[in-house]
């Protein structure tokens, strides 16, 4: 959270909407190190100690942790259908973290649980080109002109994808299935789904295998591990 505007900080830590938090910087309950702030714009250090009103406030560490969705889990800080989310594998966990970006109720695979907003964004922001890959079971054996389509990009809800990696693992013609491995940088809504659907082979099976650099080695499904620091900072140089 170094060097941040305060109002960001303050809103971050729960004081307040941003806009509200605002407010109250303008009409005169912040105080920075026992100065009174009034002004907008002001950045603070983590170090500085912020009080509202006399209360000191609690800024929360920054935390970022990689975790093996299992399939059938909902990538959401809660869900309105009372189905499992993500966040019951972190009952431990103290911050208020959250998913970067979203995996499907029935794929698997690498998920990223933070709660440094300005990070989530930059990594689901599609100017970034940040690379997922994902390794799909899909019904038939595609031929490489139809992975070629895949390759040059293809038209899903009206919208060109961008141009995609694709690798075949393995076919089975007895089962008449395949194994296809697909790197994107786009995270449209069920997008590798509809890739395959669109060049006749739709998936049984999804699994997303990396994010970026980052992969699931030595993790099982339903387990996490944080981020060691060289990753972070790999990932924030992006």
């Amino acid at each position: 959270m170094a060097n941040e505007r305060l109002q960001k900080v303050m809103a971050e830590a729960g004081v307040a909407s941003r806009r509200k938090s605002e407010t109250l910087i303008t009409s005169g309950h912040v105080t920075v190190n026992g100065k009174k702030i009034t002004t907008l714009g002001t950045k603070v250090e983590d170090e500085d100690r912020i009080e509202v009103n006399g209360i000191p406030l609690q800024r929360e560490k920054l935390v970022y942790l990689l975790f093996y969705k299992p399939r059938g889990v909902i990538s959401s800080v809660s869900d309105e259908k009372h189905r499992k989310t993500v966040m019951s594998y972190f009952p431990d966990v103290r911050q208020r973290i959250y998913p970067v970006g979203r995996l499907d109720y029935d794929t698997s695979g690498i998920l990223l649980m933070t709660n440094d907003g300005k990070l989530a964004n930059q990594l689901t922001h599609p100017k970034y080109h940040f690379e997922k890959t994902y390794v799909a079971k899909v019904e038939g054996i595609p031929t490489n002109d139809q992975l070629e389509k895949l390759r040059h990009g293809i038209r899903i809800d009206r919208k060109l994808t961008s141009p995609a990696k694709t690798k075949v693992l393995s076919s089975d013609l007895e089962k008449k299935s395949a194994i296809i491995e697909l790197t994107i940088h786009e995270g449209r809504n069920h997008q590798v789904k509809k890739m395959f659907e669109k060049i006749g082979h739709p998936v049984t099976k999804l699994k997303r295998e990396k994010y970026g650099f980052l992969t699931l080695d030595g993790l099982q499904s339903g387990e996490w591990r944080a981020l060691k620091a060289t990753e972070i900072t790999r990932l924030k140089k992006r």
